[in-house]
Order: C-alpha cells, then sequence, then structure tokens
C-alpha cells in the first residue's frame, strides 16, 4: 500500500496488485448521517443518489450505458459517519470510470425534475424499510442505545425532512461536508501508480473546497428500551451493549467475543436458539465501530407464543459468559475464523478498496496483513474477559417491533451491570 498527496492536498491511497485485471476505484467522504442535524436528516443518503442522476455532460442513463458499456459496476452506499462512490473496471477502463466519477463527484446539476423523482424514490425506499420490521428493528435499537444523539438518526432520513430539501439545500450541504479534508481516494488492483497519479491530477486536482467541518460530540450509551408496534408474525428483538470504538486495541477481543455469542453457526446463541430449539429462524449478534463508540448487539425473530422462551435463553447465555466467560476452545476457534475472513477478503479488489479507504478516512493510518493477524493472536483470555465486563458494566438497552411487548418489557436491563465492578 502506497500514499499519496495531489497538489491540492487531496489524499489518496493505492494497493497494486499484479495478478488481476481488475481495478477498484472509490471516492470517500467522511460526512453521514451523523454530521447532520434533526432538520437536515436524510440529506447524506439524498446526494448520494443524485450524483448519479445527470451532469452537465451526461444524463442519468448515460451514465448507466457507460458502465454497462464497458461491463464495469458502478455503486454509492451512505452509512452513520461517511459515504462512498465507487466503480470496479477492467484495468484498460480505469480511465474511463475515474472521468465519470469525477464529473458526477463535481458536475452534478441537480436538476429540478430529477430532485422530485429521487425523492419519491426514496420516499418508497423509506416505505419499503418501514415494511420490514427486520430491518426497522436495527434503527430502533440505535434509538434505545443513543437517544436523540445523531449516531441513532437514520441512514434514509424522515419524509418531512427530505420532502423540503432543494438543489440549494443540497449544494449547500456539499460544501460543508465535501472538502479536501473530508475526502480520500482508494484505489486497488492492475494499476500503474505514476499514470493513476496523473489521471488523478487531471480529474481532481481543481478540487479547491477547503474545511473540515463542525466537530461531533461523542454520545452516551442510553440503555434504554423502546416498543414500535406493528402487526407482524413474529416479534423482532435487538439488545444492545456498549462496544469499541474503531481504534481500541481491544477491538478485536470484542470481535472474537461476538464471534462466540452469536457470529456464525456454531456460535452460542445460534446453537442454543435455532439448531437445539427451532425457536427461530434468524438469531445472531453484530458489532459495529465508530469514531468514538462502538454497539453490540444480539437480534431475534420470533413467534409472539415464543418469545420469552427466546429472551430466557439469551439471558442464560449472557448469565454464563458473565460468570464463566469464554472457554480457550471459543477463542482459538475465533481466532481462526477472524483470520481466515481477513485473508480472503485479500481475493478480492473490491474489499481492499474499502479497507484502503475506511482505514484512511476514519483512523489515518493502515496496517498490514501480518500486523491484523499478529493483533488477532495476542488476543488473551483476560482480554476477552475485560470486553466482557465492559459490555455488561452498564445497563443494555432493548429494542422491539412487533405485536405485543410484554416479554421483553418485563426484561430487567440492568441485571447484570450490578455485578459488575
Amino acid at each position: 500500500m502506497n500514499k499519496y498527496t495531489l497538489s491540492n492536498g487531496l489524499r489518496v491511497v493505492v494497493e497494486y496488485i499484479p495478478h488481476v485485471r481488475s481495478v477498484s476505484f472509490g471516492i470517500w467522504v467522511k460526512t453521514g448521517s451523523r454530521n447532520e442535524t434533526p432538520d437536515n436528516n436524510g440529506i447524506s443518503h439524498f446526494i448520494e443518489h443524485m450524483l448519479f442522476k445527470g451532469t452537465a455532460k451526461r444524463s442519468a442513463k448515460d451514465i448507466a450505458d457507460l458502465f454497462d458499456g464497458i461491463g464495469g459496476n458502478v455503486n454509492a452506499f451512505t452509512a452513520k459517519e461517511y459515504t462512498c462512490y465507487f466503480a470496479k473496471v477492467l484495468d484498460e477502463h480505469l480511465p474511463i470510470a475515474v472521468d465519470a466519477l469525477s464529473d458526477m463527484f463535481f458536475e452534478s446539476v441537480f436538476d429540478a425534475g430529477e430532485l422530485a423523482k429521487e425523492k419519491n424514490v426514496i420516499l418508497e425506499e423509506i416505505s419499503m424499510y418501514e415494511d420490514t420490521p427486520d430491518d426497522k428493528v436495527h434503527d430502533e435499537a440505535s434509538r434505545a442505545a443513543f437517544g436523540d444523539h445523531p449516531l441513532a438518526y437514520s441512514i434514509l432520513g424522515l419524509e418531512e425532512r427530505l420532502t423540503a430539501m432543494t438543489s440549494d439545500t443540497l449544494r449547500g450541504y456539499m460544501k460543508e461536508r465535501y472538502t479536501i479534508e473530508n475526502t480520500v481516494i482508494s484505489v486497488a488492483g492492475n494499476v500503474e501508480e505514476a499514470k493513476l497519479l496523473e489521471l488523478l491530477e487531471k480529474h481532481f486536482g481543481g478540487f479547491s473546497n477547503h474545511g473540515i467541518g463542525s466537530p461531533v460530540a461523542a454520545p452516551d450509551f442510553k440503555g434504554d428500551y423502546i416498543f414500535f408496534k406493528k402487526k407482524s408474525e413474529q416479534n423482532h428483538l435487538c439488545l444492545s451493549f456498549t462496544g469499541c470504538s474503531n481504534n481500541d486495541p481491544n477491538l478485536y477481543a470484542m470481535i472474537l467475543l461476538n464471534n462466540a455469542l452469536g457470529g456464525g453457526m456454531s456460535s452460542r446463541l445460534f446453537q442454543e436458539i435455532r439448531e437445539k430449539r427451532g425457536l427461530a429462524y434468524s438469531v445472531y449478534s453484530y458489532h459495529t465501530s465508530y469514531a468514538d463508540t462502538g454497539l453490540f448487539t444480539i437480534y431475534a425473530g420470533t413467534a409472539p407464543k415464543q418469545t420469552q422462551e427466546v429472551l430466557d435463553l439469551t439471558m442464560e447465555q449472557l448469565e454464563e459468559l458473565a460468570v464463566k466467560g469464554l472457554t480457550e476452545e471459543e477463542i482459538h476457534r475465533g481466532k481462526e475464523q477472524l483470520k481466515g475472513s481477513l485473508i480472503l477478503s485479500l481475493e478480492s479488489t473490491s474489499s481492499r478498496m474499502n479497507r484502503l479507504g475506511k482505514n484512511e478516512l476514519m483512523l489515518g493510518q493502515h496496517y498490514t496483513m501480518d500486523d491484523l493477524l499478529q493483533r488477532v493472536d495476542a488476543v488473551t483470555m483476560a482480554d476477552v474477559q475485560q470486553m466482557v465486563e465492559k459490555m455488561l458494566r452498564v445497563p443494555f438497552s432493548v429494542a422491539m417491533v412487533g405485536t405485543s411487548d410484554k416479554p421483553a418489557a418485563q426484561l430487567r436491563r440492568d441485571r447484570f451491570a450490578s455485578r459488575i465492578v
């Protein structure tokens, strides 16, 4: 991996992979729903959509035809803390991809007609999300954990806020957040770096918008309870606990803990709830890291009549975790699982580009694969136990989407906190 800086200060990270014929190219911007306000919630995602809706020289169809015509993929995504626009193409077509994405990035026109149509598309996306309770519950879980902090805001936004947004609203937000300091270009694949830098200087060297925007405050973990009543065949539940930030030295201990508790088919929750008793099709846990905090979440979807039993079993697993921790076998298996997923990710130029872009944007530093594997191997039983204590030290939060919340409402969310000193 090599890091460069264009003449205007724009950061570029590149990983040359000679044995492939593809190149993944990404533009990463340090802005997402966390950087929004109650008045403009959803604007980061709206801008992401609008950058595909036409520029001064290309219509939306022209953009689609261009990438289809070279057999490439172009897309984008918005997260809580960043937005990424990316393409994956044959190495010989990289100049075409860079030209098109830079055109979208700098010259999107935000036509009023396209704006109105895309508002409706996003409103349909919101409606689809609201109609999907196993998606909806994760947004409610963020609110139960972080309250009214921007980290709990929906990425899609709110209908009434989106309806009021104009082209000028979007341009104003881009001027504030789409700055050189908040932007990173990430490239991975079969690329000649000298030619790449010339290409990027040509298309991005004129970028002159400076600024870092307003600082964000770290959230407090609330440990609240939220019930969203919705007619559904299942109750959907999330139990959330405080986790680790992106740069927490014990992050890998938390990941190993997640793997053992609910991160795969051999995990405790999957085996106890699905395999042994058949009480849920979907039961798992996951850990999400942010710049200054993290969230560990357990999810289960089950029939209303089985909700109490699923919660009881989940509490039993957490109780055992609090008292006994993980076994040496679980830690060893988790390490091998994590190392395997890290190494397998090297086979994709897309995943390498994502790793480079996110690390540069959010951490400002990079680790070699050997560094990462050493960090995984260095995790001890004591490290994992420290994560267990951190996770259970405060009352957990609960979010539920379904028909009746009696079992979830009766949970003692502080049942572990009083025992952890």
